[in-house]
Order: structure tokens, then C-alpha cells, then sequence
């Protein structure tokens, strides 16, 4: 027998092996492997104890970043070029108009969240009317009426009242020791989950994403099926907004500013596919929950908000170049 036979098997599976574990079909799995990992580091530095006050604490204000990561979600999923970045301006403003209507008044509430709703609904025709009508890159769109909206929000934020009694109540509570926006979050993803996956309009953005010609050709109105993602992101963000406010006490103009970046972060991090028609739900609650205990730790250290996000930047080439760099070529 040739010696050079039995090793030639060895090697073509540790290749296929690596090759096996590198296009894993559950990327999701990787970011929460890293926030298992980095919990596991702070109760080995700081002791289970502290670990689960973190835990508690991730799944209250980590939830937020889940929130604007699945908006953000549906617009990358919508192909190459699509991406949001009024969410921070839509979160001023959407929570600024929210608590003006509420007036600290519980029986107040639902018309607030209606207001709040509809300010997502106006921002997300507006960004994508610049989109199609102007014919104007979606980056640059985006980022043009955020000024715009911020600017507005301004205009609104003196003398905010604070979130009602009940509102505030709700968003402090929980059940069984779990949140209740966090809980808010679960069900929303459900919800994405069976849009996305089981009706008509998931599998229209899934085949824009992949190839906005061909779906065309096939019959699908992508300009509408765009635009609704545009609107989903924005109303999802005007949530967080409402949510934010009521957690924190009241809206504030620059509450929203840490969430551009993270809303990227956590989609690409969590396995979405950058060039679009491949959204995964949980991928972006492991990111979440895996930034928001990375977070912690820098915190812990002492790093300033600069250091933080670039951290941030840093995961995202990473992570970017290892799962989609050979799409992208």
C-alpha cells in the first residue's frame, strides 16, 4: 500500500473541515459563541455575580440595539447600496413628538405611540422618495434628511414633558425576571421572522436583494417592496424611541447618536449578508447582546466612547472581510 495514500484522505478532510466551518450556514451562531465568550470573561474577572447583573442589565438596554439592528436589517437585505442612516435623528425626533403628545398623561399613551408611529411611516416615504424620485445614492440620502429630521426634532425638544407614569412602568418592568421590552423585541422578531420567512413580501426583498433585475423581470414591484423596508426601519426605530424615552426618564435630541454605527454592527456582525437577500433575525440579537457585554468591558477599563467605536469599526472589517469578503469580490 502507498504510504502517501493515507494521507492524502487526512488533509482533503481537514480542508473540507475548515472549508465546511468557514461557509457555516448558521452565521448567526458566531456572534453568539462570542457573547457566551465574553460573559464567560467577565465572571472570570469579576465573578458570576457581577456576570449576571450584566446579563439583567443586556437584556434591558442591549435590547435597544436589537430594535434598530432589525430595521436596519430589512434595508441591508433590500441589495448592494441600501442602508439607513437617519435612524439616530428618526430616534430624536420620533420619541421628541411621542412625549409631546403624551403629555405625562397615561390616557395619553396610545395616541403618543400612534404619533411616534407616524413619524416613522413620513421619515421612511421621505428617505426613500429622495431614493427613487432624486435618483439619489441611498448612503447619501439618508444622511441628507437626517439633518433635516434632526433639525426638526430640534425645533420640538424644549420643555419635554416626562413619559407617563404607566409608560415608564412598562418599560422598567418584567416578567419572570425578563424585561418586558425585551419581551416587546421577542415578539417583534417573530413577527420579522414570519414576514420574512413564510409570506410573499420576505421572499420578494430576499430576491431583490440577491438580484433587483431578475426579481423585476419576474414581476415583482421593487420599488415598493424597498420602499416598505425603508418604512419598517423607520417605524421600528420610533419604537425604540418610545421605549428609550420611557426607560431613561424622557426623550432627549442626542439620545439616538450611538445607535448609526451599532445598527450596523450588529447586522453585519450577526451574519445578514452585506450585498443583501439574506437576513438573519438572530444573528442580530447574538451581535446585540455580543457588543453589549464588549461594551461592559470596555466600560470597565475605562475606555471612552472614541475607543468604543473603534472597537465597533474594527468587528466590522473583521467580520466583514472572514464571512463576506469573497462575496463581495
Amino acid at each position: 500500500m502507498n504510504p502517501h495514500t493515507s494521507s492524502e484522505p487526512i488533509a482533503g478532510n481537514d480542508q473540507s473541515a475548515w472549508a465546511r466551518l468557514r461557509s457555516i450556514r448558521a452565521p448567526w451562531v458566531w456572534s453568539f459563541a462570542g457573547a457566551v465568550l465574553v460573559w464567560l470573561a467577565i465572571a472570570a474577572i469579576f465573578g458570576f455575580g457581577i456576570a449576571g447583573n450584566v446579563a439583567q442589565t443586556a437584556l434591558t438596554y442591549g435590547v435597544f440595539m436589537v430594535l434598530v439592528g432589525l430595521g436596519q436589517m430589512l434595508v441591508i437585505t433590500s441589495g448592494v447600496g441600501n442602508i439607513d442612516l437617519s435612524v439616530p435623528s428618526t430616534i430624536a425626533l420620533a420619541g421628541v413628538v411621542g412625549m409631546h403628545v403624551m403629555q405625562g398623561a397615561n390616557a395619553q399613551i396610545a395616541l403618543g405611540i400612534a404619533a411616534a408611529l407616524g413619524v416613522g411611516v413620513a421619515v421612511g416615504l421621505a428617505n426613500y422618495a429622495l431614493i427613487r424620485l432624486l435618483r439619489i445614492p441611498p448612503i447619501i440620502a439618508t444622511l441628507s434628511s437626517s439633518f433635516i429630521i434632526q433639525s426638526v426634532a430640534i425645533t420640538q425638544g424644549r420643555q419635554l414633558p416626562p413619559p407617563p407614569p404607566a409608560l415608564g412602568a412598562f418599560a422598567t418592568g418584567g416578567f419572570l425576571h425578563v424585561p418586558y421590552i425585551a419581551l416587546v423585541a421577542l415578539v417583534l422578531s417573530f413577527a420579522l421572522a414570519v414576514l420574512l420567512h413564510r409570506a410573499v413580501y420576505g421572499r420578494r426583498l430576499s430576491a431583490i436583494g440577491q438580484n433587483s433585475r431578475a426579481a423585476w423581470l419576474a414581476g415583482v414591484d421593487v420599488h415598493r417592496t424597498r420602499c416598505l423596508a425603508y418604512v419598517l426601519s423607520s417605524m421600528i426605530a420610533a419604537l425604540a424611541a418610545l421605549l428609550l424615552s420611557a426607560v431613561s426618564g424622557g426623550a432627549s435630541l442626542d439620545m439616538g447618536v450611538e445607535y448609526m454605527l451599532i445598527s450596523i454592527a450588529v447586522v453585519v456582525i450577526g451574519g445578514t449578508l452585506v450585498t443583501g437577500g439574506k437576513p438573519t433575525i438572530a444573528g442580530v440579537w447574538g451581535a446585540s447582546m455580543f457588543l453589549f457585554l464588549t461594551n461592559a468591558v470596555l466600560n470597565a477599563v475605562g475606555a471612552d466612547a472614541g475607543v468604543r467605536s473603534i472597537v465597533y469599526g474594527v468587528l466590522i472589517i473583521a467580520v466583514t472581510v472572514a464571512a463576506g469578503g469573497k462575496a463581495l469580490r
